[in-house]
């Protein structure tokens, strides 16, 4: 299994995009988006890096692997 990337907000909410998925509301610094499948990721929205726990709970959220989230970074 290759090691999480290094992931800014930005980056990611584009992935989720490529996905399938829309912002729906936002509370603050948090963003929320859901798919047609049922999947909601709460996304922190900040100008710096994910760490890694934050990172690993929204790949679960969106039921994404690692390998995934490299291939559509």
């Amino acid at each position: 299994m290759p090691k999480l990337p290094v992931v800014k907000p930005r980056k990611f909410i584009s992935v989720l995009k490529k996905k399938g998925f829309v912002e729906v509301r936002s509370d603050g610094s948090h963003l929320r988006y859901h798919d047609t499948h049922g999947h909601k990721v709460t996304v922190p929205y900040h100008n710096r890096p994910f760490k890694k726990g934050t990172l690993k709970s929204m790949l679960n959220q969106a039921e994404m692997t690692t390998e995934e989230l490299i291939e559509l970074l």
